[in-house]
């Protein structure tokens, strides 16, 4: 009977572990993945926003005709983007509660971005995230 008892509290702080350490690592990798896709999927959009922005000077509409097509990825499921008239993008991933806003300023004619995102702890660097 002790016997059985010590075996199944072994199992029982084994199942504990995996539950506490692993799994969360194995969904905070899956984070990260899919941030990384979320960021990079925003590239071909800020090409042609910072073209449009930089040919008339401004931002203000920049962003008007600028689609960004919503991707399957394998691990990451629906990755969505939207664009809004000024030229900032906003990314989700609702499988890993993701986030990321990508913004553009215009300063002696030219477009440089900035991005942050949430969680932090999944974000890339280039994001707002910790190295």
């Amino acid at each position: 009977m002790r016997i059985a008892l010590l075996v199944v509290a072994g199992l029982a702080l084994v199942g504990f572990i995996v539950v506490a350490f692993v799994l969360p690592q194995l969904s905070e990798s899956e984070a990260k993945e899919a941030a990384q896709a979320l960021v990079a999927g925003t590239e071909p959009a800020k090409q042609q926003i910072g073209a449009a922005a930089e040919k008339a000077g401004n931002l203000a509409g920049a962003g008007r005709n600028v689609k960004v097509a919503p991707k399957n990825d394998a691990k990451a499921g629906e990755l969505k983007w939207v664009v809004a008239e000024n030229g900032a993008i906003r990314g989700w991933n609702e499988k890993n509660a993701i986030e990321i806003t990508v913004t553009p300023s215009l300063q002696g004619g030219k477009v440089s971005w900035s991005c942050r995102g949430y969680p932090v702890s999944a974000m890339p660097a280039s994001c707002g995230g910790r190295s």
